[in-house]
């Protein structure tokens, strides 16, 4: 599991994305809104809702942007039911890519991501055609600078309150959960007052692809911008080796 850090790449799209913070927020304030239809407006009742709170810290969303979102969601009986849906596909030399989606209009989301991956030159396979080359994890990455613990200390407060795994990298520590752990792990690294760079459950892929050719890194990065444009789309996950 160690030895793939993500952190250049997610400090890339943190930065990337202080340009389009609403667009961001948008999409937790529909995580947030689900997870309030399904469990409650307390987050202290629902452990899904408190994910997605400590999501929507890691990506600097105010606390009275998130306690309005909870609100609102709480209080609008008329609000836009968000259905959960999920794509399988293929990219450039068969890479395999899952997007993940909460939509009010399955139709446009799925014709939206069926346009991303053909102008990548990549296709829509069928359910399962490639999760099974990834592992559904808890995942939690801690910046090296913004933490003043030392790792041992660290990695035993995570193991203790049931991580499966603790990678010292460069610049951050990798930390790995079962996703029935995930929300005990992130709650104890909490208390303890250690800062989240990001903090969720995610599809980690079992191995990684280089793409060489120029044209195929283009078409790949095309289909990426397509799906990173699209409100609908929460999370997209990939087996590319990216540049740091």
């Amino acid at each position: 599991m160690s030895g793939h850090s993500k952190f250049a790449n997610i400090k890339h799209k943190k930065e990337k994305n202080d340009a389009a913070k609403g667009k961001i927020f948008t999409r937790i304030g529909r995580e947030i809104a689900v997870a309030v239809k399904e469990g409650g407006a307390d987050p202290n009742n629902n452990s899904k809702l408190k994910d997605v709170i400590a999501k929507a810290k890691a990506n600097n969303m105010p606390n009275d942007t998130i306690d309005r979102s909870i609100k609102k969601a709480a209080g609008d009986a008329n609000s836009v039911n968000y259905e959960f849906v999920s794509y399988e596909g293929y990219g450039p030399k068969g890479t395999a890519i899952i997007v993940e989606a909460l939509t009010d209009n399955k139709n446009r989301t799925a014709s939206n991501i069926r346009n991303a991956f053909t102008k990548g030159q990549g296709s829509i396979g069928t359910q399962g055609c490639v999760s099974f080359m990834f592992d559904e994890k808890g995942l939690i990455l801690i910046d090296k600078e913004e933490c003043s613990m030392e790792a041992d200390d660290l990695m035993m407060i995570a193991l203790d309150a049931g991580a499966e795994d603790f990678a010292d990298e460069e610049d951050c520590y990798e930390i790995y959960t079962a996703p029935d752990d995930f929300s005990a792990v992130r709650a104890s690294l909490e208390d303890a007052g250690i800062a989240m760079v990001e903090a969720e459950v995610t599809m980690i892929p079992q191995t990684y692809t280089k793409l060489t050719d120029e044209q195929d890194i283009k078409n790949f990065h095309r289909t990426m911008d397509l799906l990173d444009e699209d409100d609908d789309v929460q999370n997209v996950y990939h087996n590319v080796e990216e540049e740091d």
